[in-house]
């Protein structure tokens, strides 16, 4: 049974968050088996929830329907680890994915920003409160792009929707996720979402940022929960060492093009052996040598 929104809310909170790429064959076409051996291989790890078709895994790239079939395929392979589902784009379309998205077993949504146009609060209120009551599962709103809410807005909707669960910020503006937080208290999770989150954590922990979703979980995904857990538990010490030997670099080779903050993680899980295949257009994959740097940084932290 799918967890209800207050039982997702506690679950989220307790650990770090990850969103597993998508995979695709040679023509671009999803691949269910070597994704579904992916997501069973990472929930094997002590994640709190696995993001199925979420910014990570292409979600701007998929149709409705593929981000559905993805989240079924991803509940039958996670064993307990709760999967939520990408949701967004125009309102009805969005509308659309939560229903298809629940009835695929998701536990929760990320409701990611809406497409293409700016929009005023009230718009911005009218389509997440739409979404929240086109479903009984929780929903993660993502402050991204255009999609910028403010505390205002989070607290009346916070007020209007009981199944919003919970705050991912991906805009940088601690003032503002600040203000958020001591607004709303514990009625929300709020949850890390700026590109290789690890490079921000400290200063978001501050900001009531407790957890956050981590990319390179998707290969890497020892590493990634021994940062969260010296992040939690204050091991300075630890979290330089882990970002001296692994994310400055990473950083690096993820800044080489645009699109690499997805690409670069696609690349990862590949080469540590599973069959990911090639990014849809307009992303680009790595090219040779920056598939050589990468493997070496790989190969360099296996002990880190």
């Amino acid at each position: 049974m799918p967890l209800t929104p207050a039982q997702l809310r506690d679950q989220l909170g307790s650990g770090l968050l990850s969103f597993p790429v998508s995979h695709f064959d040679a023509d671009h076409q999803p691949k269910f088996d070597s994704y579904q051996t992916h997501i069973n291989w990472l929930s094997g790890y002590p994640a709190a929830g696995l993001f199925a078709a979420g910014g990570t895994g292409e979600f701007f790239s998929l149709t409705p329907e593929e981000v559905v079939a993805y989240v079924r395929a991803a509940k039958e392979a996670a064993g307990d680890t709760p999967i939520l589902s990408g949701c967004g784009y125009g309102t009805e379309i969005a509308k659309g994915i939560a229903r298809g998205a629940e009835e695929a077993g998701a536990d929760g949504l990320l409701l990611l920003p809406h497409y293409l146009t700016e929009a005023g609060q009230d718009g911005l209120y009218a389509h997440v409160k739409a979404v929240c009551d086109s479903t009984a599962t929780g929903v993660i709103v993502y402050n991204r792009a255009n999609s910028v809410l403010n505390a205002d807005t989070v607290e009346k909707l916070a007020e209007n929707c009981p199944n919003l669960i919970g705050f991912k910020d991906g805009t940088g503006k601690v003032d503002l996720v600040r203000e958020i937080t001591a607004r709303c208290g514990d009625r929300l999770v709020y949850i890390g979402g700026m590109p290789t989150h690890e490079l921000f954590a400290e200063a978001f922990y501050g900001a009531g940022v407790t957890t956050y979703s981590s990319a390179v979980f998707n290969f890497v995904p020892n590493l990634a929960i021994g940062f969260f857990d010296a992040l939690r538990t204050g091991d300075k010490t630890r979290v330089d060492e882990i970002l001296r030997g692994f994310f400055f670099p990473w950083a690096k080779i993820r800044d080489l093009a645009p699109g690499y903050a997805v690409s670069a993680v696609k690349a990862g899980v590949e080469l540590v052996g599973h069959p990911a295949g090639p990014m849809r257009p307009p992303l680009t994959d790595l090219k040779p040598h920056e598939r050589d740097q990468l493997a070496a940084l790989i190969d360099s932290v296996k002990g880190l």
